[in-house]
Order: structure tokens, then sequence, then C-alpha cells
């Protein structure tokens, strides 16, 4: 790779690490070209990009806003074959890595994610990431129990209408 290269591929990794809040660091080095396939495709179709790096060209990336947004904690994981995981939902990546894991394969192993400024370092967490809710599934939880008490109010309103018409027609009757 020339320096020009470099500077292309650094200055593409600078805007994406600038412009995402969510990202995971992984290790899926001993992967057949078969399960780096699926594991892309999985990937695409949850919207999450997936970008194998030179870690010497991620953490030169990673240094331009390194104070602001935390990356320092992130060096260390930056070690070995990396690929990078950007996305849009926080927990979207973890998913698809315990999903494609399933219950035998150990590969590939989260090095570290960066959730909104927090960092999360190690494979361990990745039962922790991939339970979290994301921020439209929160949204949704919120909305549902902001409409609960007008739906109760309704609800009431309208069973108290056919008993006010009941004891009407009743007293209608009575009198008829």
């Amino acid at each position: 790779m020339t320096r020009a290269e470099k500077a292309v591929a650094i200055e593409s990794l600078k805007e994406k690490f600038g412009s995402s809040q969510f990202f995971y660091l992984t290790d899926s080095s001993s992967l057949s070209v078969e399960d780096i396939n699926k594991l892309r495709s999985m990937c695409f179709a949850q919207g999450v990009e997936m970008k194998v790096v030179k870690n010497t060209l991620a953490i030169k990336a990673m240094e331009a806003a390194a104070e602001e947004k935390g990356f320092a904690q992130l060096y260390d994981s930056l070690k070995g074959p990396t690929a990078i995981l950007f996305t849009e939902a926080a927990n979207s990546p973890a998913k698809i890595l315990k999903e494609f894991r399933g219950d035998e394969k150990e590969k590939p192993t989260l090095k570290a994610a960066y959730i909104d400024s927090e960092v999360y370092v190690g494979d361990d967490k990745l039962k922790f990431l991939a339970s979290m809710k994301s921020k439209e599934e929160l949204v949704g939880e919120i909305i549902g129990l902001l409409q609960s008490p007008a739906k109760n109010l309704i609800s009431a309103l309208k069973s108290g209408q056919t008993t006010v018409t009941g004891l009407l027609k009743a007293l209608e009757n009575r009198e008829g």
C-alpha cells in the first residue's frame, strides 16, 4: 500500500469513526472464506457495514477524535486481525455475531464495542450487548406506555356510555 493509498484509507476511516456512534471491533481471522461471506451477507441484510482494516491505519484515523470521543480505550484491542462493524443500531452487530456463532463456533470474537462514547472490551460482553435494546425499541416502549393511560380512559368512557344508555332505556321502559 502506497502512502497516498494509506492517506485515503485513513481519511475514509476518520469520516466513518467521526459519523458513527456505534461500531464493533472483531477478530474473524480463523474463519473460512465461505464463513466470511456468510457473515458479510448477514451484516449487509441488517444494515451493518463490515470493513477489514490494518490496525495502524485504524489507530491513526481514531487519533483525530480520540479525546472528544474516547477512542484511546480501544487502542489495546487493535492487535491482530481486525474487522470493524459499523452500524446505526447499537445491538445489531452483537445479535449478528451471536446468531452466526450459534452454539458451536468461537469466532468471530468480539474485541471491543464502541456504543455512544462507552467502550465495552472483551468477548464476554457479547451477551450483554446483544440483549441491549435499540433506540427504536426503547422509543416504541415509551410510546406504548404513554398511550396506555389514554387507551384505558377511552375504554372506560365507552363502557360508561353503554351503561348510561342501558340505564336510560330501562327507565324509559318502566315509565312506558
